[in-house]
């Protein structure tokens, strides 16, 4: 997010590339662990590009398309969806507490990253409030899914 606030998104890209080759190598089933990344940044495209176009939040650096999200979000979904199973496996089970979280850390994060200068919210209280509830869904269809795909060989 840094490295794209400072009109050099590429750092980032190549960064999140290679935690996801550790990530992936380190995985007891490394095709598992890619689908969930590959499924994960399939569907944070699109809900990326519907914040885009409802003129919720919008991203002035490292934007290759107009109302698209860019390469280095897509990047941050790939760094997110490797941490299912591992950061994130203490939720599963646990949906409410999910939800609560990606309610509450969710929108955080995308303040963060407006106060860093990586992403422009024009309308605070709209945004975050769309963020709260895209992430209550988010964060236990992630950890479901991760649940479905787990390949990195952690024990419960």
């Amino acid at each position: 997010m840094l490295s794209a606030a400072r009109d050099a998104a590429w750092i980032g890209i190549v960064f999140v590339a290679g935690l996801l080759a550790l990530h992936l190598r380190q995985a007891r089933q490394p095709q598992r662990e890619l689908r969930l990344v590959l499924s994960v940044v399939m569907l944070a495209a699109p809900w990326e590009t519907v914040l885009i176009r409802a003129g919720l939040i919008a991203y002035p650096h490292g934007t290759l398309w107009a109302g698209f999200a860019p390469p280095w979000l897509l990047a941050l979904w790939v760094l997110f969806a490797i941490q299912v199973n591992v950061l994130f496996r203490w939720l599963r089970g646990r949906w409410w507490l999910a939800m609560a979280l990606g309610a509450v850390a969710g929108p955080l994060s995308f303040r963060a990253g407006a106060a860093l200068g990586a992403a422009h919210i024009p309308e605070m209280a709209a945004t975050l409030g769309a963020l709260a509830v895209g992430w209550a869904i988010w964060m236990p269809l992630l950890v479901r899914m991760g649940e479905h795909s787990d390949g990195t060989g952690i024990a419960p």
